[in-house]
């Protein structure tokens, strides 16, 4: 979640639209601010059918990210999430809505592929790196707002 451009952004001045999604794919992908000991990690669910973006988070690789992730989420009424089988998936989402796997995540570890493509930061092997967390985050939710969401600050 991009906080900077949310608190530029007058609840009066946007239009906001919810769409209802029935599936998602989630998925959460590693860089680091300074040296690979301090890890930030970006979670994002995408819609299954269209592969459209529909939340992203940027946090420590920890429950509480996942759980805030489900938050933004909460307004599209997904059923069912497909994951991967990391440990905070199996925790907080219920079974029978979650189905683990590579098969149905495809979509979501290719866009991630773009996006470490497109964000040096994010790529694993690289002399380009982040000094602060701040900037860190500011610079992958400014890409991610302008070509996932279509908007720029």
């Amino acid at each position: 979640m991009n906080q900077p451009l949310l608190e530029q952004i007058e609840a009066s001045t946007e239009p906001v639209m919810v769409v209802r999604v029935e599936e998602a794919e989630m998925d959460e992908m590693w860089s680091f601010v300074k040296s690979k000991k301090q890890q930030r990690w970006l979670w994002s669910a995408i819609d299954h059918r269209t592969g459209q973006m529909l939340a992203y988070v940027v946090a420590p690789h920890q429950d509480a990210a996942l759980a805030e992730l489900k938050q933004l989420l909460a307004p599209f009424g997904l059923r069912h999430f497909y994951t991967d089988g990391w440990g905070a998936y199996l925790r907080l989402l219920d079974e029978k809505q979650h189905t683990v796997g590579k098969a149905n995540t495809q979509q979501i570890e290719r866009k991630h592929l773009t996006l470490r493509t497109r964000i040096k930061r994010l790529a694993r092997k690289t002399i380009c790196f982040s000094k602060s967390t701040w900037l860190h985050d500011i610079v992958i939710g400014l890409f991610i707002n302008r070509y996932e969401f279509g908007r720029a600050v």
